[in-house]
């Protein structure tokens, strides 16, 4: 099933990455989601059918922070080994 990212921006709301199948050919969701998730922030890798689908109220989407545990967002935006933290 496809996954997606999802971490919590500074403002309080949040945010929901969808890798291409193009680059998850090529590199893991953990590898896209450290180069793509701002520096420090916690993330989390989902099912999609953990995203809701109704997007009129996208902005009161809610997320317990303590549930985000996959990693943190590297300083770098380039790719790095699963594993490496920069």
């Amino acid at each position: 099933m496809p996954q997606r990212i999802i971490y919590e921006n500074p403002e309080g709301g949040v945010c929901v990455i969808a890798p291409t199948d193009e680059i998850l050919s090529i590199r893991t969701i953990e590898e896209v989601a450290k180069k793509d998730v701002p520096p420090g922030l916690p993330f989390k890798i989902v099912d999609i059918s953990e995203v809701p689908t109704d997007r009129s109220f996208r902005n009161a989407w809610e997320v317990d922070s303590a549930t985000l545990t996959d990693g943190v967002g590297n300083l770098s935006n380039e790719f790095t080994p699963v594993g490496d933290d920069v």
